[in-house]
């Protein structure tokens, strides 16, 4: 199979290492292919280029019926508005809400594309480049075309499962960043996995919530891009996501450019009329207009109901 990847992030990086060693043939794109002439990604160190990867710094070289997008959603429609995708099946790997739009990157894609697929789930970028066992959610409106897709993108490492649930695999994806950032504030602040198991629990009935009033199926949350996902980002220090919220609390600070696709997340949706305590409280918490004690505070005073 040929095969291009926009983007050469960490996430992007890891998927064109997976599927060269597979087999594939793969154009990997970069905004800076100079970074990557050295044969590793500074954006994933540790894990070398093969040899039969293609490293481009120039779009027309990609033409290959399947184009993976790798582009961090904030930065995805400033990319569309500047390029033209040939690809006849695009499908979008990032996370999040484009702040701009409220929409989500597939939902995105399709404004620019005839075809546009989403594929997420419980994944880290170095998990992938090494080929450890990984199962993903790829998400098609067309279901005939989703089942072509996910024969094409499956490995021997990389099981893709099929869904034709979108905006259920757009919003898993999105929203377990947020309540990642809040578990990592737990733990950053003290709090105890009971605390950060109390908070995944709540966490996950208000993306269910929130999920299904946009107009997702309540089961596509319970797969692997809902709490699949959500379990792993909230459990581990790969997460960029959970190391943000450790930071908060900590008064720590990550490296310039690191992306945190939750933050965008949480301002968006404490910015609608949807009953998102969490959200609204890592938004405030990021913002500085709550400190830790007090957005502690806040979610514990909120009244008492039942489960």
């Amino acid at each position: 199979m040929k095969l291009d990847i926009i983007g050469a992030g960490a996430f992007g990086t890891g998927l064109a290492i997976a599927y060269a060693n597979a087999g594939h043939e793969v154009t990997l794109w970069a905004r800076d292919a100079g970074a990557l002439a050295n044969g590793e990604s500074p954006r994933l160190p540790g894990h070398p280029l093969p040899k039969n990867l293609r490293v481009t710094g120039d779009l027309s070289d990609c033409t290959q019926d399947i184009a993976l997008i790798a582009i961090p959603t904030q930065s995805l429609a400033p990319f569309l508005a500047e390029h033209n995708l040939s690809a006849t099946s695009v499908v979008s790997c990032a996370k999040g809400i484009d702040r701009a739009s409220g929409l989500g990157p597939a939902t995105l894609l399709a404004q620019h594309v005839p075809f546009a697929a989403q594929l997420t789930g419980p994944s880290f970028a170095a998990d992938i480049a090494r080929g450890l066992p990984t199962a993903l959610t790829l998400a098609c409106a067309d279901d005939t075309r989703g089942a072509a897709l996910q024969d094409a993108l499956s490995t021997p490492t990389l099981r893709l499962y099929r869904s034709t649930d979108v905006i259920g695999a757009e919003l898993g994806g999105a929203l377990k960043n947020v309540i990642a950032i809040a578990a990592g504030a737990v733990i950053g602040k003290g709090l105890g996995d009971s605390a950060r198991a109390a908070l995944i629990a709540r966490g996950f009935a208000e993306m269910t919530r929130y999920a299904t009033a946009k107009g997702a199926l309540a089961e596509t949350l319970t797969g692997l891009s809902g709490l699949g996902d959500l379990f792993l980002t909230c459990g581990s220090t790969q997460s960029r996501n959970f190391r943000f919220g450790h930071a908060l609390a900590t008064g720590e600070t990550l490296p310039e450019g690191t992306t945190v696709e939750g933050l965008h997340t949480a301002r968006q949706l404490r910015d609608t009329a949807q009953d998102t305590p969490i959200a609204d409280t890592v938004a405030a918490l990021a913002d500085g207009t709550l400190d830790i004690d007090g957005a502690l505070s806040q979610l514990l005073s909120r009244p008492l109901k039942p489960e």
